[in-house]
Formats: structure tokens, C-alpha cells, sequence
């Protein structure tokens, strides 16, 4: 494929630097809006939970709903709303949603989305639906053979069309596409993007980068280049995008083990992409990391959401994870009988200010002080 290239766009957001003080006046005009407002397209950061349960079991697919695989029930989108997230993130299989390539999406699928985008909008909160299929469908992987970005468009397009509530549903295009080459999966989300602008699909659209999406390895060059290269012009015509990453805590950054690195290992790491993303006019969100319960890992998770509280280069982020299945899961945030759980001492501060009231310096204020060292 060819790649898409395209000229910088004229407004470039660090000439919007300046206009930091009008900004935080909107921000906090927003803030104060109903749950009838544009929460998705509100220029306020998006911040929540990932609420996992509908990608569970991926080897039993279809499989049978609240068996093999569940959905987020009413009152997991009230909890995580009082304590101040305005986003949620649900990962959904494509093979469950479209149970044939380029047919009809699944009706009571279908019904289970429709239910969590109406109580994402009666607590005021988007619903970000992630496509978790890592690039491929039912082992297929984008244009290697039966699966291609014409059927990756095709699916968009019918749930956009399904969802069309742009202010409360916002599109994640796919989880994680390790198993394609970052430069081939660059092209298909370049590709799909433009195609669904083309199709007047108005929606927040989160376009993930190539491999693991590691901020850890923006810059490293994997499968014949990197997602610095690839994505640095990377374009949606509405200027509706984002770029998501991910990042865990652990020694190797892979979320599966319980240990994590010292606060300030991630300093420069998250430093260098958000700089990367200014020089690029680009915009970033942070789709996916969490921490053990441990003090000292909170301390390094407090130190993630310090180095993304700058919303004109973070967009926001969905800590990973809850839902009612995950049970004793060490990354967990799904309150237990009630209780929450440690690491939402350092979230709930972070939900509930952000409003960049006080700006200084041409940045936005420095966060709420270390919660994690108390």
C-alpha cells in the first residue's frame, strides 16, 4: 500500500499555547454542562476505566453471553462516574459483533452495546467501544489473506451508523496490532480513517499504534521502522483523532507481572512522546496501563498520570482495568463488596481535577501533590 502523507496542517496546536488562559475558562464552562452535553467531542480531558468483560474467553468465540463472556451492568458506570471518570472504555471481539466479514452486526450484541452507550450518557460519560483483536479476525490478520481494510471499514461504518450518538460513543479502531508490521498497520488506519470521514462518521476515533503500542518503544525501530516514523503525519481530515499508546509498570512493560519500575524511570519516556507529539501536531491517549496495590507502585502510577495532565498534548486515558469478572486480578480497580481499592486513592484525584484553572507558564498546573507518598 501506498502510504498517505499530508501537509502540516496550518493551526498548529503550539501557536494554542498562547491561548491557554481562554481555554481553561471553556474547559471549566464544560465541565459545568449537563450529561446531555458533547462529552466525547468536549475539549475537556477524557479520563476512566477500561470495563472489561465482553473480550473475555477469545478462544471460545462466539461463546455464550454471561458465561463465557459479560458486559458492564448499570451500576459499574455509576460507580466509576461518582468518583469522577467521564470515560469508559469497552473492549468488544469483532467476531462477536459481526459474526460474518462484511454481513450484518449481531443483533443481541448489538442490544448489549446499545445498553452501555445509554448508561454511559445518563452519568455523562463517552463510550469509547475498542475493537480487542489485536489486527486480526478469527486468526486472520488484516491483508494477509480473507480479512482486509475494506472489511475493517465495513464494521465501523455499521456500528457508527448503529451508534450515532457522536457526543456519548467514540470509535477505538483496534487493540494492540502487534502481529502486523507498524508501517502496513499505519496504512490500514490511515486508510480507514479517511474512509470513514468519507462516509460522514463524525465520531471521536482512537487510532491505536503499531505492535503493543508501547510508549516504552515509540521510538525503537521494530518490524523495519517505528511509530514516530510512520504516524508523525499521520492525518484525519476532521481533526477528530488520536493516537493511542499503552504503558504498564513492570520490568519488561507487559502488564502480566506484579512488580513495577520507580516512578522516575518513566520521566523521560513520557517526556520524549509528549514532545514528539507537539513537533508533530499530534494527539495522544493513554488507552491502557495500571499498577499493583503496593505503595511503591502507586507512587509509579501517580507519576504516569503527572506526565499525562497536560490535555492540549493528552487527550486523556482508561486505566486497565475493571469489571465485575476480574476478581482478585493485581491490576484490578473494580470496587470488592463495596471497598475501593488502593489504587483509586491515586485515581479519583486525577478524574476530578483537571481543569487547568490555574495556568502558569504557558503549561497546565502541576498535579495534585503525591497522593502515594502519604
Amino acid at each position: 500500500m501506498t502510504r498517505y502523507r499530508h501537509s502540516r496542517r496550518t493551526g498548529s496546536r503550539r501557536a494554542v499555547r498562547g491561548l491557554l488562559p481562554w481555554f481553561a475558562g471553556l474547559v471549566l464552562g464544560l465541565a459545568g454542562l449537563s450529561s446531555a452535553s458533547a462529552v466525547c467531542l468536549q475539549e475537556a480531558p477524557l479520563r476512566g476505566v477500561n470495563l472489561s468483560g465482553a473480550e473475555f474467553n477469545s478462544k471460545n468465540i462466539p461463546g455464550e453471553l454471561f458465561t463465557d463472556y459479560t458486559y458492564p451492568s448499570p451500576s459499574d458506570f455509576q460507580y466509576f462516574a461518582e468518583k469522577g471518570a467521564n470515560l469508559v472504555r469497552l473492549p468488544v471481539r469483532w467476531e462477536r459483533v459481526q459474526r460474518e466479514l462484511g454481513g450484518e452486526l449481531h443483533e443481541s450484541e448489538l442490544n448489549q452495546i446499545r445498553k452501555a452507550v445509554v448508561n454511559a450518557r445518563s452519568h455523562g460519560q463517552c463510550l469509547l467501544i475498542d475493537l480487542h483483536n489485536y489486527s486480526g479476525y478469527e486468526g486472520d490478520i488484516i491483508g494477509e489473506g480473507r480479512v482486509t481494510t475494506a472489511h475493517l471499514i465495513d464494521f465501523w461504518s455499521r456500528l457508527a451508523s448503529e451508534l450515532d450518538d457522536a457526543d456519548h460513543v467514540a470509535l477505538g479502531l483496534m487493540n494492540e496490532p502487534y502481529r502486523m508490521d507498524i508501517a502496513d498497520w499505519a496504512d490500514v488506519a490511515q486508510e480507514t480513517v479517511t474512509a470513514l470521514r468519507e462516509r460522514q462518521i463524525p465520531h471521536l476515533i482512537a487510532v491505536s499504534g503499531g505492535r503493543w503500542s508501547g510508549v516504552h518503544e515509540w521510538f525503537k525501530i521494530k518490524t523495519g521502522s517505528s511509530n514516530a516514523v510512520e504516524f508523525a503525519d499521520f492525518h484525519d481530515p476532521l481533526d477528530r483523532s488520536v493516537l493511542e499508546v499503552h504503558q504498564y509498570l513492570n520490568e519488561g512493560y507487559s502488564g502480566t507481572r506484579a512488580d513495577c519500575l520507580p516512578p522516575e524511570h518513566f520521566d523521560s519516556m513520557f517526556s520524549n512522546i509528549s514532545q514528539w507529539a507537539d513537533d508533530n501536531d499530534q494527539r495522544l491517549f493513554l488507552g491502557e496501563f495500571g499498577s499493583p496495590p503496593r505503595q511503591e507502585c502507586l507512587a509509579s502510577l501517580e507519576r504516569v498520570l503527572e506526565k499525562t495532565n497536560d490535555p492540549l498534548t493528552w487527550r486523556g486515558w482508561a486505566y486497565w482495568a475493571a469489571g465485575a469478572w476480574w476478581g482478585d486480578y493485581f491490576l484490578t480497580v473494580h470496587p470488592r463488596n463495596g471497598v475501593d481499592r488502593p489504587q483509586m486513592s491515586v485515581l479519583e484525584d486525577y478524574f476530578q481535577n483537571w481543569s487547568c484553572a490555574d495556568v502558569t507558564n504557558g503549561r497546565c498546573p502541576e498535579p495534585p501533590e503525591n497522593l502515594a507518598a502519604d
